[in-house]
């Protein structure tokens, strides 16, 4: 399991509904599932993805915070 703080947010039907789960720590880091558990499960692959990627590419991986985001 990653460190990284997850944003896990509700669809609206119109956007297909499930839930949305996002990284703020890295960019463009995203996935989804119809169910929060299932979204969370999901952003667990996507992260290990990312840090891959940008380890292929030679990018920077940005180490975790553990900043609250107010609203969240």
């Amino acid at each position: 399991m990653h460190d990284y703080p997850v944003i896990i947010e509700a669809l609206t039907s119109a956007d297909g509904g499930g839930f949305l789960a996002t990284v703020p720590d890295l960019l463009g880091c995203m996935s989804d599932g119809e169910t929060r558990e299932m979204a969370a499960r999901n952003i667990e692959d996507a992260i290990a993805s990312w840090i891959e990627e940008a380890k292929v590419l030679g990018r920077r991986v940005p180490a975790p915070t553990r900043l609250a985001i107010p609203g969240r």
